[in-house]
């Protein structure tokens, strides 16, 4: 477990070059991700536990957002929980998983945006296997730099000069990216553009903002293509800087809010 912790809780990963395959947002679309791993190349063993893993030694890296409004969370966090342990994974933390965290320690949040499913979802499985996923969430890190710091991974976006360093204010940026202070039709918070401001040398993959496909600017690459909301489930692949999606099997949620 040590190793495990080692892992989960240091963001410099500059010694780790891949090659990678980073997931864009999940949201419990467990079946997707599972096709989109089969595309990539990867192998599964279930039993007790869903083991992954790859005949060429590539890896995964999550975007984070594993959980809410998809039909199944918890086969999700399996799978992911079990490559992280495994070695074969690296995730960072999504505002989803962290909204799920903290209403499963009993902190006072809203029960909205896909949370109830996830809930309820998890209110089906044993008390041992809640009691791992808040251990799993609790130590996941706001973003991770790989390749010498040729790579940053993270949920909703990063700075250039927030890559490898971690405050309350740069893991609200990870977890939320930018906005502008003004609030929608909706009552959701306006995002900024960061992406358009930066000019940073690390590539930073992220998500958190449903686009209809991959999109590049400048130095960054939004890879959540909404599969939950009907979109894709999308691949990064790196070095090769290439992309590799599956189709959403159909709509499991079709409000597409900002949160």
């Amino acid at each position: 477990m040590d190793n495990i912790q080692t892992q989960l809780s240091t963001i410099d990963k500059s010694d780790e070059y891949g090659p990678f395959d980073i997931i864009g947002d999940v949201h419990g679309c467990f079946d997707e991700l599972v096709t989109l791993l089969v595309k990539l190349g990867y192998t599964f063993e279930k039993g007790n536990k869903i083991q992954v893993s790859h005949p060429k030694g590539r890896r995964l890296i999550f975007v984070g957002d594993l959980v809410d409004r998809g039909p199944n969370s918890p086969d999700v966090l399996r799978l992911v929980m079990e490559a992280v342990w495994s070695g074969i994974a690296f995730c960072v933390c999504g505002n989803h998983d962290d909204k799920l965290k903290r209403k499963l320690i009993g902190r006072d949040v809203k029960v909205l945006h896909g949370l109830k499913e996830t809930l309820d979802q998890l209110a089906k499985e044993d008390e041992s296997f809640n009691s791992s996923v808040v251990d799993f969430l609790n130590q996941l890190v706001p973003h991770y730099v790989f390749d010498k710091g040729r790579l940053a991974v993270a949920h909703a976006g990063l700075k250039e000069d927030h890559i490898g360093k971690d405050s309350p204010r740069i893991r609200a940026f990870c977890l939320y990216g930018q906005t502008t202070g003004e609030v929608d039709e909706f009552g959701l918070p306006v995002r900024s553009p960061w992406a358009e401001d930066y000019q940073g040398e690390t590539l930073v993959v992220y998500g958190h903002t449903v686009v209809p496909e991959a999109t590049w600017m400048n130095n960054t690459i939004n890879i959540d293509t909404g599969c939950v909301f009907g979109g894709k489930l999308t691949a990064f692949r790196y070095p090769e800087l290439e992309l590799v999606s599956v189709d959403a099997i159909q709509i499991y949620y079709p409000e597409k809010t900002a949160l």
